[in-house]
């Protein structure tokens, strides 16, 4: 479990009372911040084998003696390792304005600068909401773009006037203006990223001082999140973000998907996450820690599109009506959401790839090679080619399994 700053307070984080749960002789502070829980191998944070003879080995050793463990496929195609890691975040304080690189890019970076990038693996990332949850992701449409370019002084300032005149004039001439206006997009970004932080303080300042004068029920969204955000990053250029992103807000069982260059930041909720196993990320704004503007503004995609495109697709599983899966166009992970309803038998079926399960609500008695019980906030590990059956103790069972894809 991670307590890093940005997390939630208490019992209000739904990675602390998951933990709880999960682990009696924790004692959950509620001055404390509760931000993610880990499950998997990543070195920085392996799982920890709880009961059994194996109780109080590390995951990650475990598998090393056991790589069969993981499936014929994906010991071929990772090399023995556990190719993703399974999280659960619990968002109070926006995290960073991000983005993460393709395999090729991150192999480029890694070799030139691996204190940095500290390995040659990309970073697709897949978010599924526990609760209402608030995200930046991907450009917004031009035409809103150029209406706030327009209508805010403070921003056009910011991203330079030649960049917003060129801005504004390529989408006045029409024609497909989502090909047509992202260089002069790209220009604006960039504008605003590197702009003097004298500028970017003075004129942030300028804009929040505006909006407190507006009567609460007038101040538009964008206005309200940068309100929000300038009052957890005083003077930080990544508060203009709210006029250029996305601001997507998933409800439960929603999911969206952060391929290669999709501009992100989480801002506020409960989520699961699901990532491939990398440290790689390019940062440019609300964050304290190291900013590689350059690389950022030259590697995103700027291809805007609306917040509905955002929302990942889920389907129904053909074979299983209580399982809604998410698969993302990446070999390194999937999720399936399994949603029993009823005090019934179920079976997680066997699949050619290691399984991690996380119980978010219910109970079951569970046999895998042996009887125990799972109840909210347990986690199981499951080989590949195994099985698990259930005798379901409540009237919904609710978990969340991830897995590698590839049989």
């Amino acid at each position: 479990m991670q307590e890093y700053q940005w997390g939630r307070l208490g019992s209000d984080s739904e990675v602390a009372q998951l933990n709880q749960c999960n682990d009696p002789s924790f004692k959950l502070e509620q001055n404390q911040t509760y931000a993610e829980l880990w499950m998997g191998t990543h070195p920085r944070g392996p799982s920890i084998i709880k009961s059994g003879p194996l109780a109080g080995q590390p995951l990650l050793d475990w598998i090393n003696e056991n790589p069969q463990s993981l499936g014929t496929k994906v010991q071929e195609k990772f090399h023995n390792k556990l190719p993703f890691l399974f999280k659960v975040l619990s968002v109070n304080k926006s995290l960073s304005i991000q983005t993460h690189p393709s395999k090729e890019h991150a192999e480029k970076l890694f070799k030139e600068r691996p204190d940095k990038y500290p390995d040659d693996n990309h970073k697709p990332e897949m978010a599924l909401a526990l609760t209402p949850f608030e995200g930046f992701c991907g450009f917004r449409p031009i035409n809103e773009t150029v209406r706030f370019l327009q209508d805010i002084p403070e921003l056009n300032a910011v991203v330079g006037a030649d960049n917003a005149k060129t801005l504004i004039d390529t989408f006045n001439a029409g024609g497909d203006v989502s090909k047509t206006c992202q260089s002069a997009l790209k220009s604006c970004f960039t504008g605003l990223m590197t702009q003097d932080a004298e500028i970017i303080a003075s004129q942030l300042s300028s804009l929040v001082e505006s909006s407190k004068k507006v009567e609460s029920s007038d101040v538009s969204l964008e206005h309200s999140l940068l309100l929000r955000l300038h009052s957890q990053f005083p003077g930080d250029g990544g508060c203009f973000g709210v006029y250029f992103f996305n601001r997507v807000l998933l409800q439960p069982g929603q999911a969206m998907f952060l391929g290669p260059n999709e501009p992100h930041a989480y801002l506020l909720g409960n989520c699961i996450e699901c990532m491939a196993c990398s440290d790689n990320v390019v940062r440019a704004g609300l964050t304290p820690k190291f900013k590689d503007v350059p690389t950022l503004c030259e590697m995103l995609n700027y291809d805007p599109a609306p917040p509905t495109s955002k929302i990942f697709p889920s389907t129904i599983d053909t074979k299983d009506e209580f399982v809604t899966k998410y698969t993302p166009p990446v070999p390194d992970f999937a999720v399936d959401k399994i949603e029993v309803v009823g005090k019934v038998d179920y079976t997680v079926t066997a699949f050619d790839s290691a399984n991690i399960l996380l119980v978010i609500e219910g109970d079951a008695d569970a046999k895998y090679k042996q009887p125990f019980k799972i109840h909210r906030g347990s986690v199981i590990f499951i080989s590949a080619n195994q099985s698990l059956s259930l005798t379901c103790q409540s009237d919904k069972l609710l978990i969340f399994r991830a897995y590698c894809p590839l049989f």
